[in-house]
């Protein structure tokens, strides 16, 4: 259910109706171009900072025990940045940068707690079906209230709202407000998991700790070699995805498609990824979860040659459709392929290093994306430039032995 609460952010504020409302109102007064560039620097800022905190929160996370906390308190700062994008009007793109950065931050650190407890409430044998379940949920809540919120904008008066830009801002406040009461069942039923950490000392500085348990993890990162080989893989073919995610409605804006377009295209990605995420989880079944990830880095292959020459709104929704079937099931396996090949006890540290690369997939691709398209005046190359994130991932990817990944992190558990 945590899927369906936070997933409304990342429909609505990430992907379609704030990046919409961002070029044409906020940066209403910049270059198409330029307001494209100042998007992809605004997700690189954002995940640079997340990428910094998020092992030293998970860190610290494991040793206080406290990934339910950390959660709720990340939760509050992301929902609270949110309600304040109702705020934005024309000309206030640096504000409406400032308040989605924050709010970026806090959806993005929730995801470090929320994966951690992944390895403690499945197992070995199930954890493929609860992740992609969990990602199926995301789509079905985000896209509920992405529909929701497109109703808002299109028919406005039927919402006793004036106009369309204001129905926008209250889009908002309805993540907000969705984001908070369906985090609700995550904390009322789900306790925080205990296991063994070891403490030199129960009144040592809890920072402190978080560096001591990063430095320890890093001592020892080739004991779990082939998790590192698949956080490299990872970073690279999730910056890809990650720029496709945030930049693609407002490089459709840019190139001039409409507003309904947009969002109704996000729409039906959200509603056909249901049963693409299901067939995922089924196709890892078949023919293991790497080869179904090689599947998706394919396909994300060929929508990044497509996209250079989209000009009609029926290419968008094309493109649209080829995404959908891909991308939850994608990164739904990467997160339980990740979680067979760490030790239970030390999830959170080390979901803290996998959010990590995919923090760090916010800050390279959105950041070229940003820099072509100023230097040429067009994003159209930054979006062949994703290739190299998806080929260079199913390379790295291709090297890791899962049978010694599993075998090591087992004996670690053993021994600490």
């Amino acid at each position: 259910m945590y899927d369906w609460a936070n997933s409304a952010f990342a429909t609505t504020i990430m992907a379609s109706v704030l990046p919409a409302y961002y070029s044409r109102v906020a940066a209403g007064d910049l270059t198409p171009a330029t307001a494209s560039s100042y998007w992809g620097y605004t997700n690189t800022i954002a995940m640079l900072t997340v990428a910094v905190l998020s092992p030293i929160l998970g860190a610290i996370a494991d040793y206080k025990q406290a990934k339910l906390k950390f959660l709720a308190s990340f939760a509050f700062i992301g929902i609270l940045a949110t309600v304040m994008l109702f705020s934005i009007q024309r000309g206030d793109w640096l504000q409406a940068s400032l308040y989605y950065i924050v709010g970026r931050i806090g959806f993005s650190s929730t995801v470090v707690f929320y994966d951690s407890l992944l390895p403690h409430i499945s197992t070995s044998k199930n954890i493929d079906r609860v992740s992609t379940l969990g990602y199926a949920l995301g789509y079905v809540g985000g896209g509920l209230l992405l529909a929701l919120n497109l109703a808002m904008i299109v028919s406005p008066h039927s919402f006793y709202i004036s106009d369309s830009l204001l129905a926008t801002r209250w889009c908002f406040v309805t993540v907000a407000l969705w984001w908070a009461l369906f985090s609700l069942p995550l904390f009322i039923y789900v306790k925080e998991p205990h296991t063994h950490v070891s403490r030199p000392s129960e009144n040592i500085n809890v920072i402190k700790a978080g560096f001591k348990r990063i430095r320890s993890t890093f001592d020892q990162i080739k004991q779990f070699k082939q998790a590192f080989r698949l956080l490299i893989a990872y970073w690279l073919y999730n910056d890809g995805i990650g720029t496709i995610i945030v930049m693609a409605v407002i490089f459709g804006s840019e190139v001039g498609i409409g507003d309904k377009d947009l969002l109704g295209a996000v729409l039906l990605v959200q509603f056909v990824g249901i049963p693409f995420t299901f067939l995922f989880g089924r196709l890892a079944e078949k023919i293991s979860a790497k080869k179904a990830i090689y599947v998706g880095l394919l396909v994300y292959t060929g929508i990044a040659v497509l996209g250079l020459f989209m000009r009609r709104p029926i290419h968008f929704w094309i493109l649209a459709v080829m995404i959908s079937t891909v991308q939850g099931g994608t990164q739904a396996l990467s997160r339980s392929l990740f979680g067979l090949l760490i030790p239970k006890n030390r999830s959170a540290e080390f979901f803290g290093f996998y959010d990590v690369s995919e923090k760090f997939s916010g800050i390279i691709g959105p950041a070229l994306f940003g820099v072509v398209g100023q230097l040429t005046g067009s994003s159209r190359l930054s979006i062949l430039a994703l290739i190299v994130f998806f080929i260079g991932g199913l390379l790295i990817l291709k090297d890791v032995d899962l049978a010694a990944g599993i075998q090591a992190a087992a004996q670690a558990e053993k021994q600490e």
